[in-house]
């Protein structure tokens, strides 16, 4: 019974999504709440456990993103070299890149201009305040490449389209 309620509940969260900005979601899980912004580029096979997108910038998950409860993405921030201290009234904003087969822990946040690599994995509890490459697995705040992921079981997999 429970996992009717969610397919229904991203059903209905997709339509609103669609009808509120037009955009179409490929095979989207939303399994809790979501806040978008609007301008984001999904691929397919995207799965969501709670997103909160704040700022204007444009947010790019690619096919088979994965997230746990609590991911926050910022945008936009204020302007602290500007005309008035502590920061001016114009904001800053800058893109996020996810690329595909990206897994995202609880609690992760991520903040502007960042592009995070094919197949990394991010810890939970990590702030990503710079890119992080392809195959990374990393964590802290702010988050940091400790480990990389086999890239030889990762490319055979990825081969056999072996995807949740």
């Amino acid at each position: 019974m429970k996992k009717k309620l969610i397919r229904i509940k991203s059903k209905v969260i997709k339509l609103i999504y669609i009808l509120k900005y037009g955009m179409k979601i490929k095979k989207c899980k939303i399994n809790s709440f979501c806040r978008f912004n609007g301008k984001e580029k999904f691929g397919e096979n995207v799965n969501f456990n709670g997103c909160k997108i704040y700022g204007h910038g444009v947010v790019t998950f690619g096919d088979n993103f994965h997230s746990a409860a609590g991911l926050k993405i910022i945008t936009s921030f204020h302007n602290y070299k500007g005309e008035s201290i502590p920061y001016d009234k114009t904001l800053i904003t800058k893109d996020v890149t996810i690329e595909e087969n990206v897994w995202v822990g609880m609690d992760v946040k991520i903040l502007g201009g960042v592009h995070i690599g094919e197949g990394s994995i991010i810890q939970a509890g990590s702030v990503v305040v710079k890119n992080i490459p392809k195959y990374s697995i990393c964590g802290g705040n702010p988050a940091t490449v400790f480990m990389q992921r086999d890239i030889e079981k990762y490319e055979k997999l990825k081969m056999l389209n072996k995807v949740l």
